[in-house]
């Protein structure tokens, strides 16, 4: 129901994040990870009944967090795209909260995969969040807001519309998780 940013050719965020979770899933499965996403289909999860979007988007906001504190032990990574009024910014940049003392580290290690792999320009912070971005701030476990890259640039949208783009942005998320998990577990 929330599609997220677009690019300016139109293309939603929601299937680009979308097809870059099913990836990582994949290959966090291949190598013996146990996998729970919040979706795998385009589909919103709020509960059955809730009506107004506003109410809808409050209860699948929810639904994930639940999902996300349901595990102990766990790394959670809210994958997204970013947007802005200036098409000049690019390159993926991490958003942790300090409710769980590993999620700097696990922003820290998806940041530097994305310059080793694929940005090697990329210069962006690692940054603080707040409250205003729920998943991290009330997230149990090591938590990451991911912006892989901005659909407001129109050279990374066009990398970002494609498939084997999308297959080296999930590798890199992968690689970082596995490097995190391999350093704290």
């Amino acid at each position: 129901m929330d599609g997220g940013c677009s690019s300016a050719d139109g293309v939603p965020e929601k299937g680009i994040n979308l097809d870059i979770l099913l990836r990582v899933r994949d290959m966090l499965e291949i190598s013996g990870y146990k996998v729970e996403v919040t979706r795998d289909t385009d589909t919103s999860i709020h509960d059955k009944g809730i009506e107004g979007i506003a109410n809808q988007k409050s209860s699948d906001m929810d639904n994930r967090l639940a999902i996300f504190n349901e595990h102990t032990n766990a790394v959670c990574i809210s994958i997204h795209q970013n947007q802005f009024t200036d098409s000049r910014y690019s390159g993926a940049q991490m958003f942790y909260s300090d409710t769980n003392e590993e999620s700097e580290a696990l922003a820290r290690k998806l940041q530097n995969k994305f310059v080793e792999y694929l940005q090697p320009e990329n210069d962006r912070e690692i940054k603080l969040c707040g409250k205003e971005l729920f998943l991290c701030y009330y997230s149990e476990n090591p938590t990451v807001m991911a912006e892989c890259g901005f659909l407001s640039n129109p050279d990374e949208a066009a990398l970002l519309n494609t498939e084997e783009y999308r297959g080296k942005v999930a590798f890199t998320l992968y690689s970082g998780i596995n490097e995190f998990v391999s350093s704290v577990r």
